[in-house]
């Protein structure tokens, strides 16, 4: 007994002397002089710092014998640790959240039970996705009109991952997938056992992650990518590490630039001080109206400048939302996304630019039964349905050759008009033949479509006839029924080699006459709904019809976001920047709009996320169908910059959301009622009686009564992750689809007002943000390295300017609408930079009534011999030589930290003046006509010809405009007036030519801003249009009349006068 006693203390030693297998060094003892011995199973020899990083951070078990450790003592407590009150408090909340789910959808089957000949009993389960069902042949649509296609119900939806109910088992980490080798002692593994191993003894250093305060237990800023403490074990997990990361930019850049911006401010104020205390008494018109116009653009900067106070950047992490959602060979549990395009006019529209963008999603980088693209055709001309439906027979051959060959940008025009090495990096032999082919095919397919458009330019007398001999139900654009037809579908759309497509649905609204459709707002709404009924995917993106998918992997991108189980939840939409083909190289009229682009929208992301800038964005549907994001809980108040900027609190303790969170007003309770109908639908999902029928119609009643008389509609808005029912049929679904497309639908329902796209402005996408925003909700600007969609611009002036005057006149409409920023929305949770940036959006029209006045200043000026500036000091001159500093300081240290180029951001200076001068002027009047008289204008729809004839001939081309009529009159003007100033000087000597120094100046800057739009005046090598020659010439003459009147080359000698006085006077 004694020698086994003996042995086992020489064993317990050696043991205490052996190696740690994992770091290698000594295992150690206990406090007690005893070996340390991790697992009481196989003794497999682990130190105790790896043991702790084990069981805080790893998988909690054995490495030799896959045991759960146990905790020894001194060891800190974990949760699995036997702590039955933790687990069973994890476990009520799985249940409450499990019933809560199970509530919302069985009150989506008991509508479908009452309005639909296919509902389920009483005791149907929840919908299973997965399922196949019958695919059949659809029936008669409302216009009369037998349309061929199928159309699967299965979900594409299915699936969609959200973040995992609290209790849920702890991930398994397999070490051969999540560490690259099966052994033990493997490097990376040691590598962060190391880096544990240091953060034991240094203090957690904040880092900058993807992870929102809800993941720790703290509240703070909805944006998840704030300053946080990381919990290590997240960055362990490569499945759970964050899907993005929010990259501030370097204080070496942005300190700088913030300095000059207060700078800039105290000196603005001292300027302001000087030039208010400083009147020109024989001038004292034009100093009021210069000082006028001074403080409001005073005001305008501020309100432009300080939204871009704390610019983002974001990296997204596909490889991880790969490893997530999108394992290979397992079944993809990415969200459905719903693509819409919208069109109206294929004259203007060219049907080839939309079969592009068409072609581009059905080939996107995605699982193709999660996709599904739904064309709006808003004037139901036949020449869009013909030509989508050649767009769909030879997407077949296209999809599969680009996604073998993984070729970007999958817009056919686009690919086969590189100017670049499209061998690089190809290595299949058969790459060259395919190509060549495909390129045949596609030029075949491209004089078909000419075909198409060549007839549609002979309208027959009759109206246009389909194949059967019907007519077209759409022959009168401003009377027809709903329309839709699905050209691609799980059963009938497969591609040349068998595999599936993603679906392609062709959408035409019902227009009657006496009703309000709501342009290009409507039209997105029916969309909504449409999508709801046949696919319900959570997501949504929209398009133009000329924005392609440049970046294949542009709907990942996206998904980084809305699919991360902590941010996605806050977020309404995910916009992407506008990147334009077919701009001149100069890009004289500022067409790329960079300076929008690559600052101001960076800058918005860095509070609460960028303005809807109408494509180019993915939406959340829960956030189009006007429910609030979820409640924070509330910690300590939140601060001033907090409120400002977004920035998130400190972490505070878990306790204080324990208790409060029943006290808690239910008006947060549930992010997936909406906020309009939150008492109806209580009434009816959680009282004691939601089995009574009375009180389950009430809930019903309510919801129709927001969203419309639509059973199945309101069912869809209830199902979180998207789908339809598994025992709805497609002809079903195709009837209500059609029903929800009919003019009357949207009447005495909330669709335009608090849900869907806003009516009440052509802009309805700064309308429709802005709503977002103002809820709470907060969203992400996301730009990849490679540009997610390009789209075309005009770039002839008259066209540009047009498409300005749109943009002006909806935020003029804003303006003075009870959307307004200025008033609207306080009690709701929007940031008050944000607000800054709304208001500035919405007001920046009215700066060209200033700007037209403080330009013509300078000639006048020049005309008259007066000045709206006194004799200054010195004193005087530093600070306006100060504020001429600080304003290129800021414009220089702005594009520094952005990265956008000198002659980037002087187009968009010039461009500021001609458009200010010209479309806002334009636009404020058009404005003020339809608030006082009523006086609608009607909506322009952008040209988008592609420039055919080669060299930008679309640059050079002119086209009179009224537009037009204001910067020539400036041109000739302060022309005119630095003529007459310099005859001035040269006439009256030496003395007047320093006054004269700072007229001209001041009217030479009008000129260099004008200059773009000389050039566009005068065209392609100098020649000037005729009916400039004849403005320049009628306005010229006007002035030369107004100079002799002033006459300054006359001496005019001072004396008595003759008839008073008499000649002895």
């Amino acid at each position: 007994m004694e020698s086994e006693a003996e042995n086992k203390g020489k064993a317990l030693k050696n043991m205490g002397s052996q190696v740690c297998q994992i770091c290698g060094d000594n295992v150690g003892l206990t406090a007690d002089g005893d070996a340390f011995v991790a697992c009481d199973v196989c003794a497999f020899p682990v130190c105790r710092p790896c043991y702790e990083y084990e069981r805080k951070d790893g998988n909690q078990s054995c490495p030799q014998c896959k045991t759960r450790y146990k905790r020894h003592k001194g060891s800190p407590a974990i949760h699995g640790d036997g702590e039955q009150d933790g687990v069973a408090d994890d476990g009520a909340d799985d249940l409450h959240f499990s019933e809560n789910q199970g509530d919302k959808q069985k009150i989506s089957e008991r509508m479908l039970s009452w309005h639909m000949s296919y509902g389920r009993g009483e005791g149907a389960g929840a919908p299973k996705y997965d399922k196949e069902v019958s695919h059949n042949h659809i029936p008669l649509l409302t216009n009369g009109t037998d349309v061929s296609g199928e159309l699967s119900a299965a979900s594409p939806g299915r699936l969609s991952m959200a973040s995992p109910p609290p209790g849920g088992k702890p991930r398994i980490v397999d070490p051969v997938r999540e560490f690259g080798s099966p052994g033990l002692g493997n490097v990376a593994w040691k590598e962060r056992v190391d880096g544990w191993k240091m953060k034991q003894e240094k203090p957690v250093i904040p880092m900058t992650t993807s992870h929102p305060p809800s993941e720790r237990g703290g509240g703070g800023d909805i944006d998840a990518s704030t300053d946080i403490l990381v919990d290590d074990a997240l960055l362990n997990d490569e499945a759970r590490q964050p899907l993005s990361r929010k990259v501030s930019v370097p204080s070496s850049r942005i300190n700088p630039y913030r300095m000059v911006i207060v700078l800039r401010l105290v000196i603005l104020c001292i300027f302001l001080h000087y030039r208010i205390t400083n009147p020109v008494p024989n001038a004292f018109a034009l100093w009021l109206i210069s000082v006028i116009c001074e403080i409001w653009f005073a005001v305008s900067w501020i309100l432009d400048q300080f939204p871009k106070w704390l610019p983002v950047n974001r990296e997204t992490y596909l490889d991880r939302l790969s490893l997530r959602y999108d394992r290979e060979g397992e079944t993809s549990q990415l969200a459905a996304v719903d693509i819409f395009v919208s069109t109206v006019d294929p004259l203007k529209e060219p049907p080839l630019v939309t079969a592009n963008t068409v072609l581009s999603i059905l080939a996107v980088d995605y699982p193709v039964d999660k996709v599904s693209c739904y064309v709006s055709d808003d004037g139901s001309a036949m020449l869009s349905f013909e030509s989508l439906s050649e767009t769909a027979e030879f997407a077949r051959k296209w999809v599969p050759f680009c996604k073998k060959y993984a070729i970007e940008p999958r817009a056919p025009e686009w690919y086969f008009s590189q100017k670049i090495d499209y061998l690089k990096d190809k290595v299949q032999p058969s790459f060259v033949k395919d190509r060549r082919a495909m390129k045949r095919e596609y030029e075949e397919f491209k004089i078909r479509i000419n075909a198409l458009v060549a007839k549609a330019l002979k309208v027959p007398d009759g109206g246009w006839v389909m194949q059967d001999g019907t007519p077209w139900p759409g022959n009168n654009i401003r009377d027809h029924p709903g329309m839709i037809q699905v050209f691609l579908g799980q059963s009938g759309g497969l591609d040349s080699e068998g595999n599936e497509l993603p679906r392609l649905v062709y959408v035409s609204r019902e227009k009657r006459p006496g009703f309000t459709h709501h342009k290009k707002a409507g039209a997105m709404n029916a969309l909504v709904r449409v999508s709801a009924v046949l696919t319900n995917g959570p997501f949504l993106l929209n398009l133009d019809c000329d924005h392609y998918i440049n970046n294949s992997k542009a709907l990942r991108e996206a998904m980084c976001f809305l699919m991360d189980p902590n941010l996605g939840k806050y977020v309404c939409y995910v916009q992407f920047p506008q990147r334009f083909d077919g701009i001149d190289k100069n890009d004289r009229y500022a067409n790329r709009n960079t300076v929008f682009f690559d600052i101001n929208l960076r800058g918005l992301d860095g509070i609460q996320g960028p303005v809807y800038v109408g494509t180019g964005c993915v939406f959340n549907r829960t956030a189009l169908y006007g429910y609030e994001p979820p409640h924070k809980p509330k910690n300590k108040k939140t601060g001033f910059l907090s409120t400002c900027f977004g920035r998130s609190s400190k972490k505070s303790s878990k306790s204080s959301k324990k208790g409060s969170d029943k006290k808690k007003s239910s008006k947060y309770a549930d992010p997936t009622v909406p906020i309009f109908s939150l008492e109806d639908i209580e009434e009816g999902v959680e009282g004691p009686g939601f089995d009574d029928e009375k009180s389950l119609l009430m809930s019903e009643m309510s919801l129709e009564k927001r969203f419309g008389q639509s059973a199945v509609f309101v069912a869809s808005t209830l199902m979180e992750n998207g789908g339809v029912p598994e025992s709805a049929t497609p002809e079903t679904l195709l009837k209500e689809a059609i029903h929800v497309i009919s003019c009357g639908y949207e009447d005495k329902s909330e669709w335009g007002t608090e849900i869907g796209w806003i009516y009440g402005s052509v802009t309805e996408d700064i309308l429709t943000g802005f709503k977002m925003h103002a809820r709470g909700w907060r969203s992400i600007y996301c730009m990849p390295p490679r540009a997610a969609f390009k789209g075309s611009a005009p770039i002839n002036l008259s066209d540009r300017l047009n498409q300005v005057l749109r943009w002006a006149l909806g935020s003029v409409e804003i303006l003075f609408s009870r959307h307004c920023p200025i008033w609207y929305g306080y009690n709701g949770r929007l940031k008050w930079l944000e607000r800054f940036a709304y208001v500035n959006t919405t007001i920046y029209p009215i700066t060209s009534i200033p700007l037209l006045f403080y330009c013509t200043l300078p000639a006048v000026c020049l005309l008259t011999g007066k000045f709206i500036i006194p004799q200054i000091s010195n004193l005087a001159s530093i600070w306006f030589l100060s504020l001429f500093l600080s304003i290129f300081a800021t414009g220089i240290l702005e594009m520094r930290w952005s990265g956008v180029g000198i002659d980037e951001w002087w187009r968009n200076e010039q461009f500021w003046v001609i458009g200010g001068v010209s479309a806002h002027l334009f636009a404020v009047v058009q404005g003020l006509l339809k608030v006082l008289a009523g006086i609608d204008t009607n909506f322009t729809v952008t040209s988008k010809a592609s420039d055919e004839d080669g060299d930008f001939a679309e640059l050079y081309l002119f086209k009179w405009t009224t537009l037009l009529i204001p910067p020539t009159t400036l041109l000739i003007v302060n022309i005119v007036g630095v003529v007459a100033g310099i005859s001035y000087a040269i006439n009256s000597g030496y003395q007047s030519w320093g006054p004269l120094f700072g007229k001209l100046f001041f009217a030479f800057w009008v000129i260099v801003h004008l200059y773009p739009f000389l050039k566009g005046l005068m065209g392609r090598q100098n020649r000037t249009p005729t009916i400039v020659v004849v403005w320049s010439i009628l306005l010229a003459s006007i002035f030369s009349l107004l100079w002799v009147r002033i006459d300054p080359f006359t001496t005019r000698v001072t004396g008595p006068d003759i008839e008073q006085c008499g000649i002895n006077c």
